[in-house]
């Protein structure tokens, strides 16, 4: 199965553009205090993650796996560094993100329905789990149709986000503007914090980098048409909100679009209630996709069970890893602290962020003659680096205990690395038992262990002797 250009731009942006641009303007004008320098943070933001999408680039087709940022700490750092990367995100990042995202797509689809009132909480988990549901089968069912609702669902956001920039640029031209006001450097540097949240899944396109068509040309296409496309959309929706709400309203408001919609579109103000909830559905798809592909990548390498490297054996989509993403979900989305989850590894995720574009700078060092489809100067790592390492030590320094337990949480990864990955000598019973539950799981789940082509000289490798592999 191979991904075209235009899924790649699609699935990029769709990625980035989730829940964040309907919520977070609230956070960011409350640290930035004016108006004009919370659309600074909101263009800054986007040219910090350009940069860092320039870096991501470089590594994409220096090291042309799928699997993002694990794949790339993991051959830089080595194995101990790579698994803590990949079991942050299994255990925590990536099934918390999804349930919020499917919760967040829940309230704004059940809004219409209880206009004077929240909605129940057990209404909001179950059609967050429908929907879970829904998109796991079509992503398990086939490869296109999980990217056509992807086109699809981007291109409603774009809409939606067309519309509100439109409306915006109404007010300005009746006279509304928008001034500056004096701020505070430490409040700032917690509203780029906020900022980085909406602009996060700009490096999603790297964990599927073995699925595009001619990586070497379209992973950096895709990368340098989404991200401006994206900052565009984000600044000018954000001044579009300013000069149609004061900053005291935009601040009491907890969905600012809906309020936005509510202020301008009079009775068709429904519109931005639905649109945030195909938004957030869209992004579901979008996380489910790709974060099943850094299963399937973290079990081809041997730090995860052997079953999740397998496909299934007509439709090429790899089913073991998206009901395991699913799985993991769910239990997610049956925790009552799951925002507290996400406060305490949200450091951590940006902390391997830094790591990633490090081993940049490590792996021209180490390996300066190595083939770079793309290279990009020094300057622009160094930069992202220098940016980050400030927002990380103002955020260790705020927040000591969140951002602590947060890096216990990634340590405990450590024993477990070296009790299931390390340690090779298991005893023969473990083995067997691991067998039997993988050989199950694989007739259940119809699928195998696909051929991988590997880079440039390396040929077809097959997990395991015996497997007919599926021909994608």
């Amino acid at each position: 199965i191979v991904l075209r250009h235009s899924f790649c731009v699609f699935l990029l942006t769709g990625n980035i553009i989730g829940s964040g641009i309907f919520v977070s303007p609230k956070g960011v004008l409350e640290n930035a205090s004016s108006v004009g320098v919370a659309l600074i943070v909101w263009l800054s933001t986007g040219i910090i993650t350009a940069i860092g999408a320039l870096c991501y680039a470089e590594l994409g087709v220096t090291i042309p796996k799928s699997g993002g940022d694990y794949s790339y700490i993991l051959d830089i750092f080595g194995g101990l560094a790579g698994f803590l990367r990949l079991w942050i995100a299994v255990l925590v990042i990536y099934p918390t993100n999804q349930a919020v995202i499917a919760l967040t797509f829940s309230n704004y689809a059940l809004q219409p329905l209880y206009p004077s009132c929240l909605p129940p909480d057990a209404a909001l988990r179950l059609l967050a789990a429908v929907c879970l549901l829904l998109l796991t089968w079509v992503n398990c069912y086939s490869v296109r149709w999980a990217t056509r609702v992807q086109d699809v669902f981007t291109a409603g956001k774009l809409f939606a986000l067309g519309l509100i920039i439109l409306l915006g640029v109404v007010q300005i031209c009746k006279g509304r503007l928008f001034t500056f006001r004096e701020y505070d450097v430490g409040l700032v540097a917690l509203s780029f914090l906020q900022g980085s949240f909406a602009y996060g899944g700009w490096n999603f396109l790297n964990y599927v980098t073995e699925e595009l068509v001619d990586p070497y040309r379209n992973l950096p296409r895709a990368i340098f048409i989404s991200i401006p496309v994206v900052t565009f959309v984000y600044v000018f929706a954000n001044v579009a909100y300013v000069t149609a709400m004061s900053p005291q309203e935009l601040l009491a408001s907890n969905a600012v679009a809906v309020t936005f919609g509510e202020k301008l579109l009079g009775v068709m103000s429904w519109i931005m209630p639905i649109a945030v909830a195909l938004s957030t559905f869209g992004g579901v798809n979008g996380s489910l996709f790709t974060s099943s592909r850094l299963f399937f990548a973290g079990a081809r390498e041997g730090q995860l069970p052997r079953l999740l490297a397998m496909i299934h054996i007509t439709r090429c989509t790899p089913i073991p890893a998206l009901l395991f993403t699913l799985i993991s979900t769910m239990l997610m989305l049956c925790t009552s602290d799951i925002y507290t989850l996400i406060n305490y590894v949200g450091f951590i995720n940006y902390l391997f962020y830094g790591v990633t574009v490090a081993g940049q700078i490590v792996l021209r060092i180490k390996k300066p003659h190595m083939h770079r489809p793309i290279k990009v100067s020094l300057v622009w790592p160094v930069i992202y680096l220098l940016f980050w390492a400030f927002l990380l030590a103002f955020s260790f320094y705020s927040e000591p205990i969140v951002c602590g337990i947060g890096l216990a949480i990634m340590l405990t990864g450590v024993p477990v690395y070296f009790l299931g990955v390390h340690w090779e000598k298991k005893p023969q019973c473990f083995g067997f038992v691991m067998g039997k539950i993988t050989h199950l799981c694989q007739k259940l789940c119809l699928s195998v262990y696909p051929i991988m082509v590997q880079p440039e000289t390396q040929g077809p490798k097959t997990a395991s002797k015996g497997d007919v592999s599926p021909k994608c």
